[in-house]
């Protein structure tokens, strides 16, 4: 009986890996019959790059990219296909980009006026860009308008819903904190302060509520540093922690359906997986499983569709991020009518 079991089970993980084979019209990642991990494809053309956002119609993204032979990764959009390989700027090194929600212009960050200091380090917040500014531009990357102009690390930028209030984060003497201001770079208003916590990577659930993580600053730079994820009013007030582990909690997304979100958790020993969790209930929902990493999570306007970035099928060693895709339509992360 258990050698006939072993048998079916054989049977039926081949038969779906086969499946897979058959239909997948780029790579995808298939998972055996008895695994969880929804249909999963890379985008192809994009070989090396991160933090990918979608176009309000979900039909493009715009990320960090290195194409061809540029030296440091630069803003690029594109077709969700590959497809359509645009590149919007090549002065500076850029960081976090994001389109407007009419879809018209585009949001991002570049040290590209502050060529004259130090080149830091997006990925050390202890060396973050001093001078990396905040910038919006028309789709092909032409009328650039300078929105920050301080010397300071601007950047992890995104905008409420309704167009009238742009997001981002700003670090002072070390310090970084989460500020507002209109989209033509005016009113710009401080909403954290804390001393002690390091918010950043924050997204309007709707025109009235955020979301962020934040890091402990006695914390920073360790390995495996410790992160949590809040909610605040969109004038920094009511801060509320919704994560309650005492581990690893990154990059969080809002779903459109304003309920659930995505994020990361870091699972021992070292393993980034992408999970999903209910503002109401707390419920947390694991939607990667893959021993490689897996972060930057970001859903479609629709909620259909999951962009995310990993190294899942690096060869020899090579650890550089890719963007993939992944459906995700039957979990109805829509927006509710």
């Amino acid at each position: 009986m258990q050698t006939n079991k072993l048998i079916s089970k054989l049977t039926l993980n081949l038969l779906a890996v086969v499946l897979c084979a058959i239909s997948a019209p780029t790579k995808i990642y298939c998972q055996a019959a008895d695994q969880k991990e929804f249909k999963v494809w890379a985008i192809p053309n994009i070989n090396e790059g991160a933090e990918f956002y979608f176009s309000p119609d979900g039909k493009r993204l715009i990320g960090n990219a290195k194409m061809n032979d540029d030296p440091v990764h630069q803003v690029y959009t594109f077709n969700v296909d590959g497809t359509d390989i645009l590149r919007i700027n090549n002065l500076g090194e850029d960081a976090c980009s994001f389109y407007f929600p009419d879809g018209k212009r585009l949001l991002f960050t570049s040290t590209r006026d502050n060529l004259d200091m130090p080149k830091g380090n997006y990925s050390d917040p202890k060396d973050y860009p001093q001078g990396a500014e905040i910038y919006s531009c028309n789709l092909d990357g032409s009328d650039v308008k300078r929105l920050t102009n301080n010397r300071y690390y601007d950047a992890e930028i995104s905008i409420s819903p309704d167009g009238k209030w742009l997001l981002f984060t700003r670090q002072i003497d070390g310090k970084l904190d989460l500020w507002k201001m209109r989209p033509d770079g005016g009113d710009q208003t401080q909403l954290t302060f804390t001393p002690e916590w390091q918010e950043g990577g924050s997204f309007y659930i709707d025109n009235e509520t955020i979301i962020c993580r934040a890091w402990d600053i006695k914390d920073q730079a360790q390995r495996g540093m410790p992160m949590s994820i809040f909610t605040m009013n969109g004038d920094g007030s009511n801060i509320q922690r919704i994560t309650k582990d005492a581990g690893t909690n990154w990059a969080p997304h809002p779903a459109p359906d304003k309920e659930h979100f995505v994020f990361v958790k870091v699972l021992p020993p070292h393993n980034y997986e992408i999970f999903l969790m209910s503002l109401k209930t707390g419920k947390q929902t694991r939607l990667t499983y893959n021993d490689a990493f897996d972060g930057f999570p970001v859903l479609s306007p629709d909620g259909k569709t999951l962009t995310f970035d990993s190294n899942r099928d690096a060869k020899n060693g090579d650890r550089k991020l890719r963007p993939y895709l992944m459906d995700i339509s039957s979990l109805n992360l829509g927006e509710k009518k």
